[in-house]
């Protein structure tokens, strides 16, 4: 049987009577009469949070894993020296912090040694989707490189080709490329303001 008298707690903290809501407050052992009116209020308490995750949705590859033969050029490279192709696309991946000639040499060193290139590879596949945002897809990069090696780089290489890369000049080329086209660019002939045909 409860007592009508407050008891020693209730008058030191002016604590709302227990409605079975949790009541949010600065301070887990005070909540005081302004915290508990700001939540009762619905009209007041936030419909959202204060920030929003804008998660991109993965985008499909440019083209098909088996669709090698849309560049007969890279698939043949890629068929008789597939450390070429690797080494190409390490580069603009790695945004030249690694050159083509090295990372195709290691490449090469990992598959003399283990006979299982993939191992590097696929890690390669992995750091290209998370920069373009690309699906992984049929399956785990893992499994695309171990399963069909030479088809995966010939589409990470297609893939970097579709997005202006030219791969046969690597990631320094390309920049220069680039810069050189946006000085180049065109500039808009200057308006001079203020200044008015005599009468």
């Amino acid at each position: 049987m409860s007592s009508s008298k407050p008891n020693s707690y209730e008058k030191f903290t002016d604590a709302p009577p227990a409605t079975g809501i949790p009541v949010s407050s600065s301070n887990p052992y005070f909540s005081g009469a302004h915290d508990h009116h700001h939540y009762q209020d619905n009209s007041r308490m936030p419909d959202a949070p204060p920030y929003h995750l804008h998660v991109r949705t993965p985008e499909p590859w440019k083209s098909g894993l088996l669709d090698c033969f849309s560049d007969p050029k890279s698939c043949c490279i890629t068929f008789w020296c597939p450390c070429i192709t690797f080494g190409q696309i390490a580069e603009i991946v790695d945004k030249g912090s690694i050159s083509c000639g090295a990372s195709g040499a290691l490449y090469t060193l990992i598959a003399f040694v283990t006979g299982c290139s993939c191992i590097y590879s696929c890690f390669y596949r992995s750091k290209l989707r998370q920069q373009y945002t690309l699906e992984e897809s049929p399956c785990g990069d893992c499994l695309v490189h171990c399963f069909c090696e030479p088809c995966a780089l010939c589409q990470e290489y297609r893939e970097l080709q579709s997005r202006g890369f030219n791969m046969a000049i690597g990631w320094d080329g390309n920049m220069d490329a680039r810069n050189h086209e946006v000085a180049m660019a065109p500039v808009p002939p200057m308006v001079e303001e203020g200044m008015s045909r005599d009468k």
